[in-house]
């Protein structure tokens, strides 16, 4: 089953701020935002443009494992420079392929002018795609039915 709701859907869910940090703070201020926001990636912002995206993993692999100092190691020195992004139009399908198909967890969403919209996370597009089953499962489950609730027909 095919999903072709746009990701604007999902993003109408999430709150409509935009996390970020500049390039030029220290990776510590980066995890500290993480922790803070209870978030798994941050959108890399310079003067309103997307210049990058940095996660835990860029954290883990290219601070801790090197030896490195979080205090002292710049964001634009470890962050994920020029991430793909999607339009609000794409399908939550095509956003899915997208972030398998490049083994990245975070999505960021940007319109034609390349404004960032938000972020979209690999659970919020597996919530969503399991949302949508259950409900083409219920869906059918009334058709077969003639349209009575599940056990109303066996008098439960």
């Amino acid at each position: 089953m095919e999903i072709v709701d746009p990701v604007s859907k999902l993003l109408e869910q999430k709150s409509p701020e935009v996390i970020s940090i500049r390039s030029d703070e220290s990776v510590f201020s980066a995890i500290k935002l993480l922790a803070e926001k209870r978030i798994g990636a941050v959108l890399v912002i310079d003067d309103g443009k997307l210049v990058g995206i940095l996660s835990e993993r860029d954290y883990a692999r290219k601070v801790i494992l090197k030896g490195r100092s979080s205090k002292d190691t710049l964001i634009r020195e470890i962050m994920t420079p020029s991430p793909i992004t999607i339009s609000p139009d794409a399908s939550v399908d095509d956003a899915m392929h997208v972030m398998t198909s490049n083994k990245f967890r975070h999505l960021p969403i940007a319109d034609s002018e390349g404004r960032v919209l938000g972020v979209l996370s690999i659970g919020d597009l597996v919530k969503w795609i399991v949302s949508s089953k259950d409900e083409a499962i219920k869906h059918l489950e009334r058709y077969i039915t003639g349209g009575q609730a599940a056990g109303a027909a066996s008098g439960a």
